[in-house]
């Protein structure tokens, strides 16, 4: 018989289709949930990022920002800048906002971030009040603020505040600020009043901490970068920071775009064990289309013949699961971002992003056939008498060009995997050891199937039916461990990374752990200081340190400007940092190497540095480095190591200096104040009135900033994981599916020697409790681990999981997945055997 074409297939298989759709339902919900997974994550990190590049002069507040700490720019560099557009100076500084009269239960001052802009604010965008955009200029005595100060202190608009030395009049509550996000992280709501207003309150003073802007609006068509470089090179040794409007928010880019990328290897996790379960639906579907395919054999059909007419069956079907998940996708970000509200820094409207989108097909394409090929070249190639006898012998091997082809589609997937990835490493080791893992399991499977051949025979019939369904004909033991295995495992990967967030969180306040930090004391007042905070809290711990600014402009021998990359983990290296200086081992850090100077050292500046610091940048002892301070460069030569606690919330510095290396430069104190809580208001009163120009930072407010950061950050992965955990029950769903002919052969044959439903039911769940049981250190172990690697390795978190709920939760997680593949055997309790045999 002649074999048929594609065109005369088509008919066949749409025919087919129509009338038996309902088989390949769990093929379409596996690559649905995968890619619209995918789709999702890099439609809304596309739009993030893309929104970021696409408003990067507003964001920025001009085509290039100049910036620079504790001291303003000299008349000279002004000119300088001046030359090379319009300029707008800024002044931003942490400053306490008092309120002025009685405010009920509201505090009586705010820790907040005051601004001072000149005229020429904002260069690009406008500054936004609830009712409507800013006329005129701000008067000195004027300010506006953010919504959520009004709310601490419970103000309105006309109420007055006092910063410092000045009284304010409150015009406004700001709506929008144009160069929010390229301001980065601040600890308090912002305030904003013009540049002689902020000069009123008598905060600017020399050594204070407080940040000076320049943002330049260049000439119509000039490229900023190359700008910038030329200002970079004009300006070499004034320790500034500068960047252009290509990235006007380089801190809210690379987290996007590596969150963007975590999340999308866990979607992409997620559809490669989505696949296994595309692989039982599609062996499941040709099971029961079995006798269809031997029919067609015996008319003549040839392999071919039937392998273009189930290709064009499974192809239709994930086609159309593959064009859902990407309409899903397209769609979900605006609903993500409106849920998220104000946590990004960005609201982009909705916007269709290709290339995610085609990524994400590529991806449903390619995961489609590597797990449909295997079974389709099983059934191309089994003969028609061998369809007819598959209850009772095994299944014939899928061959060798469907293995070929299969492979050639995974090499395909992990090519773009870690093609399309700015982290190649890190995404070949997630797919290799995802790749390991199913090995893993997979070999087991067949590891208990093989024992369970060698196992004696128990006496009790239930049991001895429950181990022989482990090796019988047609048994589906190395998928059922793939499909428990993978559930078990996800479940106690997410409670140990859940676990340790939240042992993360708690641990941002360490037992003793200091009440207040105080910023900006004058450091020629150090001693009435002392003796105020000893009158009102009896008993207090202080500690003072000097407080400056710095930035390290060159180590090794190179600049760090001239560095076409930042070593891994130089955080430190990207802008100004503390320094401060010490005659003593500053408290929180542990001296492990080299010599502390001693008090009365008079010669070459020296340093001592943070010791994880050092292996970074490949220095060690008598290396010299190079710090910009207050513009000045200083280079000093590294006479100790330190081992810093980051997590005593002290004062810790990766660089500290001796006493005569910047005793003399213009500096304010910082001081933590440890004491009996019920004191933290009466020592914040007395300090706000004899000093005026402090900042009082309460702990609980850095504590509750940092532990909304990390619940978005553990909600972000929980939402991911989900995805994962729902794909691992659907491989469980398309295990027991694709057994469900060879179980109803076994259930008819038990219902017709006497055997009760209950007591069939009973064997198939000895039989998942015993994979259970196998399975429970295996997933502990594997899920455990990569709970760790998330944690300890891409978060850089301590490893404290809560073993109680780990236990737990893999116990839960046994009893679902018990449940669930009881409820998929149920249907079979109520086939009649009559019906069932005339079927089989």
């Amino acid at each position: 018989m002649k074999a048929l074409g594609w065109r005369a297939c088509w008919p066949i298989a749409r025919r087919d289709l129509h009338a038996n759709f309902r088989g390949l339902r769990l093929l379409f919900i596996c690559l649905f949930l995968g890619v619209a997974t995918l789709a999702a994550i890099g439609s809304l990190t596309a739009s993030i990022t893309g929104e970021l590049s696409e408003r990067g002069r507003a964001l920025l507040g001009g085509d290039i920002e100049v910036a620079m700490m504790q001291r303003e720019a000299s008349e000279a560099e002004k000119a300088g800048l001046r030359r090379a557009g319009q300029v707008s100076e800024t002044i931003r500084m942490g400053a306490m906002a008092q309120r002025i009269g009685q405010g009920g239960d509201a505090p009586p001052a705010v820790l907040t971030e005051l601004k001072g802009v000149d005229a020429a604010y904002p260069l690009y965008g406008s500054l936004l009040l609830q009712q409507g955009a800013l006329k005129g200029s701000l008067r000195p005595d004027e300010l506006v603020v953010g919504q959520s100060l009004i709310d601490r202190l419970g103000l309105h608009t006309g109420d007055r505040l006092r910063y410092g030395n000045a009284l304010f009049l409150i015009r406004g509550v700001i709506a929008e600020e144009p160069d929010r996000v390229g301001e980065g992280f601040t600890l308090g709501p912002v305030a904003i009043t013009s540049m002689e207003g902020l000069r009123r309150t008598g905060l600017i003073q020399p050594g204070s901490l407080f940040e000076s802007k320049y943002r330049i609006k260049l000439r119509p068509g000039e490229d900023a970068r190359q700008r910038r470089e030329m200002l970079e090179s004009q300006f070499p040794s004034a320790g500034w920071e500068f960047k252009d409007r290509d990235r006007a928010a380089p801190g809210a880019n690379r987290f996007f775009e590596r969150m963007g990328q975590f999340l999308s290897l866990i979607g992409l996790t997620a559809l490669l064990i989505a696949g296994i379960g595309v692989s039982n639906g599609v062996s499941s579907y040709l099971t029961q289309k079995r006798s269809s395919i031997a029919t067609f054999k015996v008319l003549g059909a040839t392999s071919a013949d039937i392998a273009r007419i189930y290709l064009l069956q499974i192809g239709t079907v994930t086609l159309l699961a593959i064009g859902c998940g990407l309409v899903l996708g397209a769609l979900l970000p605006p609903a993500i971002i409106w849920l998220a509200g104000d946590v990004l820094p960005v609201q982009p409207g909705f916007n269709v992003h290709p290339l995610p989108l085609l990524t994400s097909a590529a991806y449903g394409l390619l995961i489609a056939l590597v797990f449909t090929l295997p079974p389709l070249g099983r059934a191309r190639t089994e003969p028609a008498a061998a369809l007819f006898r598959a209850l009772v012998e095994r299944r014939a091997r899928a061959g060798w060009r469907s293995l070929a082809g299969s492979a050639a589609a995974l090499a395909a997937v992990a090519g773009l995997a870690i093609g399309t990835t700015d982290e190649p490493l890190f995404s070949a080791t997630v797919l290799g050891a995802t790749a390991a893992v199913l090995l893993l399991l997979f070999g087991l499977g067949l590891a208990v199937r093989w024992i369970a051949t060698r196992l004696p025979s128990p006496r009790r019939p239930l049991w001895r039916l429950a181990i022989a369904s482990l090796y019988r004909p047609g048994s589906q033991t190395p998928a059922l461990v793939i499909a428990l295995g993978l559930a078990l495992t996800l479940f106690v990967t997410l409670a140990g990374v859940q676990t340790s967030l939240d042992a993360e969180i708690q641990r941002t306040v360490p037992e003793r752990a200091p009440n207040q930090f105080v910023l900006d004391i004058p450091a020629e007042q150090e001693a009435r200081f002392r003796q105020l905070v000893e009158t009102r809290a009896p008993g207090a711990e202080l500690n003072i340190v000097p407080a400056l600014r710095g930035t390290i402009v060159a180590y090794g021998g190179q600049r760090v400007a001239d560095l076409q990359e930042l070593p891994e983990g130089a955080w430190f290296l990207r802008g100004e940092r503390g320094v401060t200086y010490s005659d003593v081992l500053p408290e929180g850090s542990d001296l492990v190497e080299g010599q502390w100077w001693p008090r009365d050292y008079k010669g070459p500046p020296l340093v001592s540095l943070d010791r994880e610091a050092a292996r970074i940048m490949g220095l060690r002892l008598g290396d010299t480095l190079t710090v910009s301070v207050l513009g000045r460069e200083i280079e000093a030569r590294i006479a100790s190591l330190r081992q810093v606690n980051w997590d005593t919330m002290g004062f810790n510095y990766i660089l500290v200096f001796s006493p005569n290396t910047l005793k003399t430069a213009p500096h304010s104190l910082a001081a933590t104040i440890t004491m009996d809580k019920s004191r933290d208001a009466t020592v914040q009163r007395a300090l706000l009135t004899a000093f005026p120009s402090v900042s009082v930072i309460a702990v609980s407010e850095i504590v509750t900033q940092v532990s909304t950061l990390l619940r978005q950050m553990s909600g972000a992965i929980v939402a991911a994981a989900s995805v994962a955990i729902l794909a691992g029950i659907a491989v469980l769903i398309g295990a027991i599916a694709a057994s469900r002919q060879a179980r109803s052969y076994d259930s008819v044959v038990m219902k017709i020697l006497g055997a009760t439903r209950l007591q069939i039911l009973g064997a198939q769940a000895l039989e998942y409790v015993i994979l259970a049981i196998v399975l429970a250190a295996v997933s502990l172990t594997l899920g455990m681990f990569a709970a760790w690697y998330v944690i300890a390795r891409i978060f850089e978190f301590g490893w404290a999981p809560d073993w109680w709920i780990v236990f737990g939760t893999l116990a839960a997680g046994a009893i679902m997945t018990l449940g669930i593949g009881l409820l998929g055997s149920l249907p079979l309790m109520s086939v009649p055997p009559s019906r069932a045999l005339r079927a089989l």
